[in-house]
Order: C-alpha cells, then structure tokens, then sequence
C-alpha cells in the first residue's frame, strides 16, 4: 500500500470516528477528544533513547513529509521550535497535560506526534529500533495511535543473501515507511485495534500470576508508572514501559494514560525515583489522574548484540495492582532471547531488542486482557503459573 492523497480523501470518516470512540467513554474517563478537519498535528523532535548518535533531523523530517503525504495538516518546524522555546519545553519523550492545552489554543494543533529512538547502529548489520505515537491536544491527552518498528539488516537474508540490507539509510527508510503506513492506516479506518493481539507461545512469561479481578468485557484505566532498570543498559527503563504502553493499547479492556502525564504528576509531587517507584506514591499518581490499574516493572537484562549472527536477550518483571483494593491482580517475570523457538535457518529470529521486546510485551498484554496466545492450550489464568 503506498501513501497518497487518498488519506485526505478519508479523514472525514475517520473524525467521525475517533469523536464517537472517544466521547463514548473509550478514552479517558474525563476527557473529551475530538480531532477537526483537516486535522492538524505536531511533530516534536525525537527522543534519543539509543545513546548513540543518529541522524535524527533526517528522520523526523523523513516521517514529517510521509504525514503531509496523508493529507495531514503539520505545524511548521520555525513555529514547533518557538513554542518549545516559549514553554521551556526540553522533555521530547511525553507531553504534559499543560503543554497539551498549549498548542491546542496556540498552535491550534490538534494532535501530537511523539517519537523515540531506541536503537540505531550503521555498521553492519545496521539496525534500528523507533517507537511513535500520536496524542490528542487539550486538557487531557489521550494515546489516539501507538506502533513500534525494530528491523535489521540481516533480518531476511533470502536466497544467496539477496535480502540483505547493508545500508543503514535504506533500513531507515524501510522502518519508517512501515511506521507510518501504520499511521495512515489509522488516519483512513484500515487499521483495527484488534489487530493480531495475541501474543505468541514462546514469548510468554516463565512464570504469571493473575487474579479474577481483571474481567472480559469490563475497561480499565492503566497508569504505567517508570520501570526500575537493573539492566547494564541505558534507558532500557523506558524502553519497555513504552513496549508495554504500545501492547495495552492495542487490547480491548485497556485504557492506558499517556505517559507524559503521569511524568508531570511525579514532578508536581516532588517524587524521587529510587529503586522505582514506592506504593504509596503510585497510589497518589492513581488518584490524581483516576486510573484503576497501576503498572509498574523492572529490567534486569536488555542487551542488543551489534555483530552479526548474535541474540538479543530481554529479562523484565511487571506488576499490576488494583487502586481501590491495593491488590496485585497481575504479576508476571519474562526471559527471552531472539533465537527462541528458532529451529531451521534462523526462520522467525528476531535480531533486535526492540523487536523482542515487543513481542514479549503483547504476549504479556494478551494474557492479561485474557485473550491468550496463538496455539494456546488453554492454559490455566489463576494462581502462579510454571510455563516451562
């Protein structure tokens, strides 16, 4: 599918559509979205979660011109940058309830385009790793669309290697086409929520507990708190918290706050984080933005292997606790590597943290929605689980 003007051509449907989704109480308990026509957004500056130096005036200028293709209104960079100026607005990673309605009634920008780069390497196999998401302006900003992308370029090597992707700014591209066909999916009402929500089998959690508060049918509001990271690496903190925002998003039963809210809310309350965050903080940041669930983890090993032919490996714990009754409803500890599973050619080896992580989280988020996994058995949802 490629890009084009046919977006515009669909945007009134999809208006209609996010209004209805959104005043129905899909959202934010409180909050009312409504995008206009045309819709317009802004496009922050990325945040550099990879540590590594990328060339991300390219990117962001790369995803800017593929939004524009949709139809899409976008917010020149000169006016972007004197509202960031104007605002002290130095966090590129969330938006804050305050700066929401700021561009709201300054910009008149109805949307917001927040992307973070996880990982980027040139040398080969070059590699890289983005997560995006757009979030409604106003009072309350709510997460309208989420999707990550982690590639390689040895990820499909085809026949005599005919596959391969040696340079870096063709994987980029490749990433970012894929990336924001997922947006223009969203904007023209192609893209389903729904869409392939069960995790698979062999990135389920070793061990997984859930209670019956969690039930089908019924929404809850999750606030994911900031992860603990035990990991050598850097950021692998937020890294996995925005794996799991983007795999709740994508479950029905699940409305999870955007994250940048819960930043302003710690820093209000003069919270210090320090080996993650206590209880009777989260319970505080729970109240004040009326969320039912609160979620929070640790990392204890994030490694992405440069060389080629090695494993990614991702370890991570989360917990899910219910605000009323201060009980864990969920909690679940995940260890994988990329090549789990893989038995002939590398068929299915995933080559990046990123995409590891992704798939560890959804298969978490699917079995806490009680969807399952793909070619489950019907495995047992209560008490303390040994999946081994």
């Amino acid at each position: 599918m490629s890009l084009s003007k046919n977006y515009s051509c669909n945007i009134l449907c999809a208006i209609v559509f996010m209004s209805f989704f959104f005043l129905s109480g899909c959202a934010h308990k409180n909050a009312t979205v409504a995008l206009i026509i045309p819709p317009k957004v802004a496009v922050l500056p990325l945040e550099n979660l990879s540590g590594k130096k990328a060339p991300f005036k390219e990117i962001k200028k790369t995803l800017t011109d593929r939004v524009k293709m949709m139809g899409v209104s976008v917010l020149e960079d000169d006016a972007m940058e004197t509202f960031m100026i104007r605002h002290r607005m130095r966090y590129m990673g969330g938006i804050s309830a305050d700066i929401a309605q700021a561009i709201r009634e300054e910009e008149q920008a109805d949307a917001v385009l927040i992307t973070s780069l996880e990982l980027y390497q040139e040398e080969y196999p070059p590699k890289i790793g983005i997560i995006s998401r757009l979030v409604s302006t106003g009072p309350q900003p709510a997460i309208l669309w989420m999707n990550s992308i982690g590639l390689a370029g040895d990820d499909s090597p085809g026949i005599l290697g005919l596959g391969l992707i040696n340079d870096p700014a063709k994987l980029r591209d490749k990433a970012l086409s894929l990336l924001s066909h997922s947006l223009g999916d969203f904007f023209s009402l192609k893209g389903d929520r729904l869409e392939d929500i069960k995790g698979k089998m062999r990135y389920r959690p070793k061990v997984s507990y859930q209670s019956t508060y969690i039930e089908s049918g019924k929404t809850y509001t999750v606030a994911p708190l900031p992860f603990f990271n035990m990991s050598e690496r850097k950021n692998a903190e937020e890294i996995v918290m925005l794996h799991f925002v983007n795999a709740l998003v994508r479950q029905e039963g699940f409305i999870v706050l955007e994250p940048g809210l819960i930043r302003q809310q710690l820093l209000h309350a003069r919270i210090i984080l320090y080996k993650g965050v206590s209880l009777s903080d989260a319970y505080y940041v729970a109240n004040s933005l009326d969320a039912d669930l609160i979620l929070a983890g640790r990392v204890t090993d994030y490694q992405d292997i440069s060389a080629e032919g090695g494993n990614p490996v991702v370890n991570f714990s989360v917990t899910a606790i219910e605000k009323k009754s201060r009980k864990v409803v969920w909690a679940s500890e995940s260890q994988n590597q990329g090549n789990d599973a893989v038995l002939f050619f590398d068929f299915g080896k995933l080559n990046t943290a990123s995409a590891l992580a992704s798939e560890m989280a959804r298969a978490v988020a699917s079995k806490m929605s009680g969807i399952g996994y793909l070619d489950d058995r019907q495995k047992s949802d209560l008490g303390w689980e040994n999946l081994n």
